[in-house]
């Protein structure tokens, strides 16, 4: 007899593990690690971030992202959304502070502004609104792996000095942290990927409970400092508001510049899903790299950033898919075949789409 497995509700609109990160902010709020539990704590955090990076190379597919490359233009596209619209419209809102935003918040909404794009939430998304899934797949793949090099480069030329934490020790944290632990996953592929595919669930498991202990060692640290007091809740709803704004410009930007740019409209949409989001999975190892102690108020922009994403983009998607079922069937050619509609199928299997949106949380 099966257990019953717990899942939220599908008209909640919280992912839940989102759910599980607020509660370990709260459990490092009530009982931080202190002295010797801070030691281990971070010595652990150190080894799950080395461990994380590890199984991303391990599990990247050397074949398929070659294979991607072929479509640069719409790489390039999305590389340039996250890595250079983004980090501009970070840049530019320098001038909310201190009227609107403190210091130590706009250091995290520009940490926000700098770190890759999500992988699982664009493919889930962009298969659920009909687009051009495959091309989802290579532009998360290729964003996470030159945001491994990219941000910490950005961080040094944005951040410099003023609070971010980016030193030559932090070049060489991300190396070794970071660099080579993924390097080290991409040679010794061909003898685990075997096994992290018959072991899938227990890795998913290993990462996210990984990503916890992150941000318990670095919000705990945050606590024993006494950085919370900086923040008001007014500050918070002010940092809300300015995520709103950032997350409707960029929406626009990869919607209607992807349009003139000419692409179809599969493509379109999985530049725009693509292009407009943030990872929380590499963005929180990376704050712990960058800002060591100072990093909990670094991460709470992007985790308000990732929930409020998935919740736009849920909507988003099912407009988009709402839209293509409202148009005619493609025209079907002599031979009896037509042109694929969404690009909704990877290497000629079609995409299950029925728990998509609980996998877009990831």
């Amino acid at each position: 007899m099966r257990r019953p497995v717990f899942r939220l509700p599908a008209w909640l609109p919280v992912d839940g593990y989102i759910l599980a990160l607020l509660g370990t902010v709260g459990l490092a709020a009530l009982v931080p690690a202190r002295g010797a539990a801070a030691t281990v704590a971070d010595g652990a955090s150190t080894g799950a971030v080395a461990l994380l990076f590890f199984l991303y190379g391990a599990r990247l597919s050397t074949r398929e992202a070659m294979d991607g490359l072929r479509h640069w233009r719409l790489h390039l596209t999305t590389l340039a959304c996250t890595f250079v619209v983004f980090p501009v419209f970070g840049v530019a809102a320098r001038l909310l502070v201190p009227f609107v935003l403190p210091p130590a918040l706009y250091t995290g909404l520009l940490f926000l502004c700098l770190v890759p794009s999500t992988v699982q939430s664009s493919i889930a998304f962009t298969s659920i609104a009909r687009g051009n899934v495959a091309a989802a797949i290579c532009a998360g793949s290729f964003s996470s792996i030159v945001g491994i090099v990219v941000t910490p480069l950005l961080a040094a030329l944005v951040l410099g000095g003023d609070g971010g934490g980016f030193s030559a020790h932090s070049l060489v944290s991300i190396v070794c942290q970071l660099l080579l632990p993924f390097l080290a996953g991409q040679l010794l592929r061909r003898w685990v990927a075997g096994f992290l595919t018959r072991h899938k669930k227990v890795l998913g498991y290993v990462d996210r409970g990984s990503i916890l202990l992150v941000v318990y060692a670095a919000f705990s640290a945050g606590m024993v400092q006494g950085i919370w007091h900086q923040v008001s809740p007014l500050r918070l709803l002010c940092l809300l508001g300015v995520e709103a704004v950032l997350l409707a410009a960029m929406l626009t930007v990869t919607s209607y510049g992807s349009k003139k740019l000419g692409f179809p409209r599969g493509d379109r949409i999985a530049i725009t899903f693509a292009g407009s989001k943030k990872s929380l999975a590499a963005g929180l190892p990376m704050a712990s790299v960058l800002f060591g102690a100072q990093a909990g108020l670094a991460v709470l922009p992007l985790m308000l950033f990732h929930q409020m994403q998935l919740m736009v983009c849920a909507v988003l998607a099912k407009r988009y898919a709402a839209r293509a079922d409202a148009e005619p069937p493609p025209a079907v050619g002599p031979d009896g075949s037509g042109p694929d509609r969404g690009g909704s199928a990877v290497g000629g299997h079609p995409v299950q789409r029925e728990s998509e949106h609980q996998r877009a949380g990831r």
